[in-house]
C-alpha cells in the first residue's frame, strides 16, 4: 500500500502540470476573446489601440505558452493571480467559497449513502417484487434526468408552488448576517438535488451487488445456521456486496464534482463549483486555471482514498498501483 501511495502521489504534480498547460492552450484556441469579456459592453465602444493596452495590461498578448508559464511560476510562490470576473486575488475566491462547497457536497453524500443503502437493501430483499420494481424503475428514471431539469423542477414545486423552502441563496435576500438556521434552510433543496441525482447508481450497484452476495456459499452456510434473514442480510451479505463498493467511489468524484456545478449555479450557492461556470462564461483563465487544478486534485485524492480504503477492508486484495 505505502508503494501505491508513493506511485500515485509522484504522478499527481505531472498530471496537474499537464491540466494547467491544456487549460491555457485551450484558451489560446478559443475563438473568444478574453479581453473583450473582460471590457464587457465598453469593448463596443473602446478603440483599438484602448483594447491592446487592456491586452498588454493582462498578458494576453503573449504566446500562451509564455502566459502558463508565467502563471505556473507565481503559482508556485502562493500566488494564483487575479481573477478578471470578480476582481479580486484567486487565492481570495477560493478561500471563501471553497467552505461553502465542501458543505454542500458532504451532505449530498452523506444523503445518497443513507438513501441508496436502505432503498438498495430493500430492493434486494425482495427481488422482483412489486417494492423492487419500484424502486428500480424510479433509479433508471432519475438516472436519465439531467440535474438542471431535477434542481429546476425543485424550485418549481417546493419553493414556487408549496413556498416550503428557499429557492436560492446562502440566506434571505434581508438578512444582514449569516446565521447556521437561514444557511440550513437554504441548504436542503441544492443539498436534496445532489444527493438525488447521484442516488441511481448506489442503489442500482448495492442492489446487483447484493444479489449476487446473498448466492454466494458463506451466506447461505449462514442461513443453513438458522440465523435471521436481517443478520444474514446486513452482516454477511451486505459486507461482502460493499467491498467492491469501496473502488466505484472514487470514480464518481468527476461526477459529484459536475452535479455540483449544475446544482450551485442553479440555486446560487456561493461556492468553487458556481465560480468555475463563472469564468468559464467570463474566459477568466487564472481563476478556471486554479479551479481545475482544484477539482483535478480532488479526483485524484478520491481515486487514491477509495484503493487505500479497498485495500485496508481487504488485504487479500494486490495493490500494484
Amino acid at each position: 500500500m505505502s508503494v501505491l501511495v508513493a506511485r500515485r502521489l509522484a504522478a499527481a504534480p505531472v498530471v496537474l502540470l499537464a491540466v494547467t498547460f491544456l487549460v491555457f492552450a485551450l484558451g489560446a484556441a478559443s475563438p473568444f476573446d478574453p479581453v473583450r469579456q473582460y471590457a464587457g459592453d465598453a469593448a463596443f465602444t473602446a478603440s483599438a489601440r484602448n483594447l491592446e493596452q487592456i491586452r498588454a495590461g493582462l498578458g494576453a498578448d503573449r504566446p500562451f505558452v509564455a502566459q502558463w508559464w508565467s502563471w505556473l511560476g507565481d503559482a508556485l510562490t502562493g500566488d494564483l493571480g487575479a481573477s478578471r470576473s470578480l476582481r479580486m486575488p484567486v487565492g481570495q475566491v477560493i478561500g471563501e467559497r471553497l467552505g461553502w462547497t465542501v458543505l454542500l457536497v458532504s451532505v449530498a453524500f452523506v444523503l445518497t449513502l443513507v438513501g441508496g443503502m436502505a432503498l438498495g437493501i430493500l430492493a434486494a430483499r425482495r427481488r422482483g417484487g412489486v417494492l423492487d420494481r419500484c424502486v428500480t424503475g424510479a433509479m433508471y428514471t432519475l438516472e436519465a434526468a439531467p440535474v438542471f431539469w431535477l434542481a429546476l423542477g425543485a424550485v418549481w414545486l417546493f419553493a414556487l408552488r408549496l413556498d416550503l423552502l428557499p429557492a436560492g441563496g446562502l440566506t434571505d435576500t434581508s438578512a444582514s448576517v449569516v446565521t447556521a438556521d437561514q444557511v440550513g434552510a437554504h441548504l436542503v433543496l441544492p443539498a436534496a438535488v445532489l444527493a438525488v441525482s447521484q442516488l441511481p447508481w448506489f442503489v442500482l450497484y448495492i442492489r446487483q451487488s447484493l444479489i449476487a452476495a446473498l448466492a454466494e456459499e458463506h451466506v447461505l452456510g449462514a442461513r443453513a445456521r438458522g440465523l435471521r434473514e436481517r443478520t444474514v442480510l446486513l452482516r454477511h451479505a451486505l459486507r461482502s456486496a460493499l467491498l467492491p463498493f469501496l473502488t466505484l467511489l472514487g470514480s464518481r468524484v468527476p461526477e459529484l464534482i459536475t452535479g455540483a456545478l449544475l446544482v450551485e449555479t442553479v440555486f446560487s450557492w456561493p461556492g468553487v463549483a458556481s465560480a468555475t461556470v463563472q469564468a468559464a462564461l467570463a474566459l477568466d483563465f487564472p481563476l478556471l486555471t486554479a479551479l481545475t487544478v482544484l477539482a483535478t486534485a480532488a479526483v485524484l485524492i478520491g481515486n487514491l482514498a477509495a484503493d487505500v480504503l479497498y485495500g485496508l477492508a481487504d488485504p487479500r486484495v494486490a495493490l500494484d498501483g
